[in-house]
């Protein structure tokens, strides 16, 4: 079936109002589910309804980021070994809570951690 953009629209907006699935249209116009998933996704950008935000890993370290430029260089040495050292404990098995005389050493509730 080639199908014009207002028969397009027409079969997304059913699809998207839930009169049909994709699966019921794939089967009803015989064109495949993908091809219908498409003319839905058409059909709410003519209507401004927006995709959803993909998560960006690259965000999540920007604000890290943040937090580190306003240190001094011996904040951010410390910062740089206490967290090589928790990398070393996880790979190990346990986690360091408290300091000095107040450490409290938590392992894991698994037998290996790798």
């Amino acid at each position: 079936m080639h199908a014009t953009k207002e028969e397009r629209l027409a079969i997304g907006k059913r699809v998207h109002d839930g009169e049909l699935t994709s699966h019921e249209a794939s089967k009803e116009y015989d064109i495949p589910e993908r091809t219908i998933r498409g003319w839905v996704a058409q059909y709410k950008e003519t209507i401004g309804e927006k995709k959803p935000l993909k998560k960006n890993p690259n965000r999540v370290l920007s604000n890290e980021r943040a937090a580190y430029e306003n240190m001094s260089r011996e904040e951010l040495i410390d910062a740089l070994i206490l967290s090589k050292a928790n990398e070393l404990r996880a790979k190990k098995g346990y986690e360091v809570r408290g300091v000095g005389a107040n450490k409290e050493f938590i392992t894991s509730d698994e037998e290996n951690s790798k």
